[in-house]
Parts: C-alpha cells; sequence; structure tokens
C-alpha cells in the first residue's frame, strides 16, 4: 500500500514538470474554499495516474490535449497543459497537429477555440520555437484516393464498414470522411499515426457520445501499433478529465474490442 505522503510526492514532481514551476498555483489556490482539492488534484491525477508506466509522459500531454479539446470548456487548463507539454519537450508542431486532428471528431468551433488558447500559451513563451507552421503542401494524388488508402491502413475493416453502411442513405457522408478525415487531416505531417490514435481515443472517450466510433479507434490505435495496454492507459487518464462514467463507459466499448481480437486471455 503506498501511502498517501508517497503519492503526493509523486505527483507534486511531476506536476512541477509540467508546471515549470516550484509551487504549482493549484496546489494552494483553492486553500481558502476547499483546501483539500488541490491535495486530490496532486495526488489522483498525478500521483497515482500520471505516474503509470504504460504511457510515457509525451503520450499522456496529448491525450490531456486531445480530451480538453474535445470538452470544450476547460480553456483554462488546456492552456496549463499545452505549456505543460512544451515543458517536457514536445514541440509547437505537434501540439497544433493535435489540436487540428481532432476537427472531424468535434467539430470545428471547439478546435478554433482550443487553437485560439493555444496562441496564447505560446505566445507567452519566451523560447525562439516558431508558433505555427507554413501550410503544408497538398500530397499528390486524389483527396479520395489518399483518403481510402489511409482508412484502410489505420482503421482497417471497422472503417471501411463505417463507410459501406452509409452507402445507402448517406454515401456523400462517407465521401467527406474519407477525402477530409483521412485524405485532408490523417496524412499531414508533424504527428505520427500512433500519436493520431491516441489522440482520438481520449477525445472519443471524453466526448461520451462517440462510442461506435471508440470502437473504431481502438481498432485504429491497435492497427498503427499501439498495444492493449496504451488503450487501456489513455481511457483510465479520461477519468480525470471526462469523469468515472466516461471512462467506465469507453471501458466497456474497449473491451468489445479486445474480445473480437482475441486480446483477453490475460491482465492489462
Amino acid at each position: 500500500m503506498v501511502s498517501m505522503e508517497n503519492r503526493f510526492e509523486r505527483g507534486i514532481g511531476i506536476l512541477r514538470r509540467l508546471a515549470g514551476d516550484e509551487d504549482p498555483p493549484v496546489v494552494h489556490g483553492y486553500d481558502d474554499i476547499a483546501p483539500d482539492l488541490g491535495r486530490m488534484t496532486v495526488e489522483f491525477p498525478y500521483g497515482d495516474v500520471y505516474h503509470r508506466s504504460d504511457l510515457d509522459l509525451r503520450e499522456r500531454q496529448l491525450a490531456t490535449i486531445g480530451a480538453l479539446t474535445a470538452l470544450g470548456h476547460a480553456l483554462p487548463q488546456l492552456k496549463f497543459h499545452v505549456n505543460g507539454a512544451l515543458n517536457i519537450g514536445l514541440g509547437r508542431r505537434e501540439i497544433v497537429e493535435a489540436i487540428m486532428h481532432l476537427v472531424p471528431y468535434t467539430g470545428f468551433p471547439k478546435v478554433l477555440n482550443a487553437i485560439g488558447a493555444t496562441r496564447e500559451v505560446f505566445e507567452a513563451r519566451d523560447d525562439d520555437e516558431p508558433g505555427f507552421a507554413d501550410a503544408e503542401v497538398e500530397p499528390e494524388g486524389s483527396r479520395y484516393d489518399r483518403g481510402w488508402k489511409a482508412l484502410a491502413e489505420i482503421d482497417g475493416h471497422a472503417g471501411e464498414a463505417v463507410i459501406a453502411s452509409l452507402e445507402s442513405i448517406a454515401p456523400d457522408l462517407g465521401r467527406y470522411i474519407i477525402e477530409f478525415a483521412f485524405g485532408d487531416v490523417y496524412v499531414r505531417k508533424g504527428l505520427d499515426l500512433r500519436s493520431r490514435e491516441i489522440v482520438t481515443v481520449a477525445a472519443c472517450t471524453a466526448l461520451g457520445s462517440a462510442l461506435p466510433q471508440l470502437k473504431v479507434h481502438v481498432h485504429g490505435l491497435l492497427n498503427v501499433g499501439g498495444t492493449r495496454e496504451e488503450v487501456v492507459e489513455t481511457i483510465i487518464q479520461m477519468a480525470v478529465y471526462a469523469g468515472f462514467p466516461a471512462a467506465l463507459n469507453a471501458m466497456s466499448a474497449a473491451r468489445e474490442v479486445f474480445e473480437a481480437r482475441g486480446l483477453l486471455d490475460g491482465p492489462a
């Protein structure tokens, strides 16, 4: 059994790395009204969850940025974690790509707001890294062809089944998924496919209303080199940001994928 003191000590160590501050404001910022809240914020998110080993700190920050973008109402916390991502070595381009990646899942308004908050963080820092990359040159070939290729590689049969299900009712929606989500977004440089799928699993979990799509992207994360343990860790982390009900529902969806793939023979 880990002592309460050890939970706080290991949590504050991680929080200090992210905050770049020996005395992060959240620790004592609510002492006048909820003094235990600061301690809980250190012990559970950072001392219990972030401390776990199956995702590294970089991946956890990408998942958190994905979740907070998807929630849409937590811009102060998003700013903290964008700053934290920079403090642990993530590049600005990676952060921007993680947020832009979520347009197909959360819509343009949430992503525009998240990018605006991110710009504020970048502008407040005194490092020399450029804030935003120049616009990318569009890859060769049609958007549809490269999108279909990416969908098949990433989501496999699960993704193809989604497109097939739309043929009789809204074939143009299927085409938009192929052309935009995969032909425009997934093929962008700056973030590898495994990281994109971690961000997607986190966002779909945080949304709480996208369990069928979450299943597709659990398949996707496994298809591009992710592990069952990484899926589980990404979802567990969402208990911190989206709550236990969202994490429990997402874990049930992930179990269905694991069962279908024969991945339930041992502990995660």
